[in-house]
């Protein structure tokens, strides 16, 4: 299925040129997330694995905020009621959602204003790129409600992005890391102002679609599947990587443009 035809009830889906925005839009309080949105969250990520016309996405939360994270009285509340069974079926749901992210080959952007909370700080850690606003504030507040750090993927993501003992401070206080602190440490890659954020967000995101779509998919997996690698299996599996890329029609066109001397147009084949 096309993204352009997936009817999405509990998130705001569009889909301009090849970016296709998600948009948490509960603003009342804060975006949070519930059963069915984080269900639909994972079948748009998994059908996007299908979708070429898709070369990116942006991620935001409508109404000055990213996300509270889940709803406390749509899944906190009733997650009380669960027996250990129950309670598994929902952690390993919400950890789909992570690997839905990571697993999609497109690159996601997080646009972060405001509040990102809880699953909310999770979708932006697990994104590929985030650019903030500085009214932004991320906090893995889970010890907070009387849960370990250790949710959805944060204490293995975490640290790589910010580092061990920045990460280590976040989730066992579980306070919040302020826009500055998320730009100094590597979380956000840049930070604009409130009303610039969606212009700036959405040309980054139109950038990177311009790029050979193939060789993008080909980056993200690299960067995940090396986590677990030697340097000398990344350089190996990265040579493999680049020759594949090689016998792209885009690796041509580059090279027929550079011949021409005009500007490549990728088609992401």
């Amino acid at each position: 299925m096309s993204l352009r035809a997936f009817n999405a009830r509990h998130v705001r889906l569009t889909v301009e040129g090849k970016v296709a925005s998600i948009t948490l839009d509960r603003p009342e309080r804060k975006n949070p997330l519930t059963f069915e949105s984080y269900a639909e969250l994972v079948r748009i990520f998994r059908e996007a694995v299908g979708d070429d016309s898709v070369g990116a996405f942006l991620i935001s939360g409508s109404g000055g905020n990213f996300c509270s994270g889940g709803d406390v009285h749509e899944i906190i509340g009733p997650l009380l009621d669960r027996d250990t069974k129950g309670l598994m079926q929902f952690t390993a749901m919400t950890g789909d959602l992570v690997k839905a992210v990571r697993a999609c080959p497109q690159p996601i952007l997080s646009a972060v204003d405001g509040v990102a909370a809880g699953a909310g700080a999770i979708i932006a850690m697990a994104s590929d790129l985030r650019i903030a606003t500085p009214r932004a504030k991320v906090a893995f507040l889970f010890n907070r409600v009387g849960l370990a750090g250790c949710d959805m993927g944060a204490c293995a993501m975490l640290p790589r992005i910010i580092g061990q003992g920045r990460a280590s401070e976040l989730l066992y206080t579980g306070r919040s890391m302020s826009a500055q602190e998320g730009l100094d440490w590597g979380f956000f890659s840049r930070t604009v102002e409130p009303e610039a954020l969606m212009e700036a967000a959405a040309n980054l995101a139109r950038q990177i679609t311009e790029g050979p779509g193939f060789a993008n998919a080909m980056t993200k997996r690299m960067l995940a599947m090396e986590w677990a690698m030697s340097i000398e299996q990344a350089i190996e599996a990265e040579a493999v990587a680049q020759a594949l890329c090689m016998t792209t029609q885009d690796f041509r066109r580059a090279y027929e443009a550079f011949t021409a001397k005009r500007r490549p147009v990728f088609e992401g084949s």
